[in-house]
């Protein structure tokens, strides 16, 4: 197969806002280095992090919700330590979802893994590197808005599916964000409240504890309660309804802010709180009498072993969930369809042609 030399990409050239963003079409195409492979990308989707780290909110200059400057930015406050590692280096191609098809190989990896269909484990540690470090596809090696793209060839699964790219596209972030979640709660058939429940995360939550059985209440805006029912909640709350107190052995937050404390009021004796996000806001009120007095668990969700993603290819692959696309977009107008935020879901791309 003859590979191009260029490629298209949408390129984020700073921290900021959406003018940051820069729509490339002369991009080189990469080469795969030893041990990875090149993927060309059929699909992609949106999630919150690509726009939190383009804005650079996981800075700890940042102390407001997700919203307030997703369209423009924080003007330089966080370029020091934006992203999830700390500082990032630009340019840098976004995108923590990737379905593709590999069409070369880096020394060492067998030419029999040419033409496979894979999904791209969006979360790993780096190859030879400190257990405890981080590396984010797209964030801090580049991801999957473009044609192609590279990873280590153990990140690139094979999955065998009647789904779109698209389609499978919109699992690899959202599902292993709220899988690893789940797996560090250990949840089994238990009661469960999920926070943001509508987005890409909470509704990979809301399908993934009701598999292994859970009786799930989810929280959202009443609009998208049917949808939430379909994919498997049991009870729905809204927003400001006031939380049932000691009502839950779980929560799996993605929320945070003001309204945080009546989380913890609302977990029973020995309860796990779990989260992996602050979409309201990062800082937050805690009584340490709740905490202790209530023999509660606080778990922080974000590194993931590496059976997560495995885990997550396999149940794609048995039909045991589904993915949950609201609509789907090309690479240039994605971002600012997702900041409009009234999807239930995931906001796909189509990357190939």
């Amino acid at each position: 197969m003859t590979l191009p030399d260029k490629m298209k990409a949408m390129v984020l050239t700073g921290h900021g806002g959406l003018d940051r963003l820069e729509w490339r079409e002369d991009m080189p195409v990469p080469h795969p280095a030893a041990g990875e492979v090149l993927i060309r990308v059929g699909a992609s989707a949106v999630n919150n992090t690509d726009v939190n780290t383009r804005t650079g909110w996981y800075s700890k200059a940042v102390r407001g919700d997700t919203n307030s400057a997703a369209a423009s930015g924080y003007d330089g406050a966080s370029d020091a330590d934006g992203a999830w590692s700390g500082a990032l280096s630009f340019p840098r191609i976004q995108g923590a979802d990737c379905c593709g098809e590999i069409v070369a190989v880096g020394d060492g990896v067998e030419e029999t893994r040419i033409g496979e269909r894979v999904l791209v484990r969006p979360m790993h540690r780096p190859e030879g590197g400190d257990e405890d470090a981080l590396v984010t596809f797209g964030s801090e090696r580049d991801g999957g808005f473009a044609e192609f793209t590279t990873v280590a060839s153990e990140h690139a699964l094979r999955i065998d599916s009647p789904l779109s790219d698209v389609e499978l596209a919109s699992f690899p972030c959202a599902f292993s964000t709220a899988e690893g979640m789940i797996q560090r709660a250990h949840l089994g058939a238990e009661r469960v409240l999920i926070t943001g429940a509508s987005g890409g995360v909470g509704s990979a939550a809301v399908q993934l504890a009701k598999r292994r059985g859970a009786q799930v209440t989810a929280v959202t805006s009443l609009a998208k309660a049917d949808e939430l029912r379909a994919l498997g909640a049991d009870a729905i709350l809204a927003r400001d309804d006031a939380l049932p107190e000691s009502a839950f052995d779980v929560v799996l937050d993605l929320v945070g802010g003001p309204r945080w404390p009546a989380l913890l009021e609302a977990l029973a004796v020995r309860g796990r709180y779990v989260t992996s996000g602050a979409i309201a806001g990062p800082i937050v009120e805690l009584d340490l009498r709740t905490l202790y007095l209530k023999d509660l668990t606080l778990i922080g969700s974000t590194r993931q072993a590496p059976e997560v993603f495995t885990d997550l290819v396999g149940y794609i692959e048995r039909g045991e969930i589904r993915p949950v696309l609201a609509e789907t977009y090309k690479l240039r107008a994605a971002q600012e369809a997702f900041l409009e935020k009234s999807h239930m879901g995931k906001i796909g791309i189509e990357v190939a042609g």
